[in-house]
């Protein structure tokens, strides 16, 4: 079993920066990808980041080149570096890891309790 613990959530006027951390614990031998999502008032829950095991990132066309994403293996920790942030940008933002079974081919996934972020314009 996993445990997500997320942080650095707030109030930001646009412009502003903010920094996202998560700490995982329990069973991290197991994890293999990380990344952070996020759900707006009345919209799905969409991807903003992931991070693979190697280093390998991916980003959603809307923050690319304004988010960061990373990791620290010895640490258990992922990190979501947001900068030139925008109204839109508003939403319940959700740490993520997948960790890998027992078998090949299968994967658990495992979330965080979210952390709101608001942007003010």
């Amino acid at each position: 079993q996993v445990q997500l613990v997320e942080s650095g959530g707030g109030l930001v006027q646009a412009g502003g920066s903010l920094r996202l951390s998560c700490a995982a614990s329990g069973s991290t031998f197991s994890i293999n990808a990380m990344g952070w999502y996020r759900q707006a008032p009345g919209k799905q829950r969409e991807l903003v980041a992931t991070i693979s095991s190697g280093g390998t990132t991916n980003y959603a066309d809307s923050v690319k080149g304004r988010f960061t994403i990373s990791r620290d293996n010895a640490k258990n920790t992922v990190s979501l570096q947001m900068n030139s942030l925008k109204p839109e940008d508003t939403a319940v933002y959700y740490c993520k890891v997948v960790r890998q079974g027992l078998y090949p081919g299968v994967t658990y996934d495992n979330w965080g309790q979210g952390t709101q972020v608001t942007v003010s314009s």
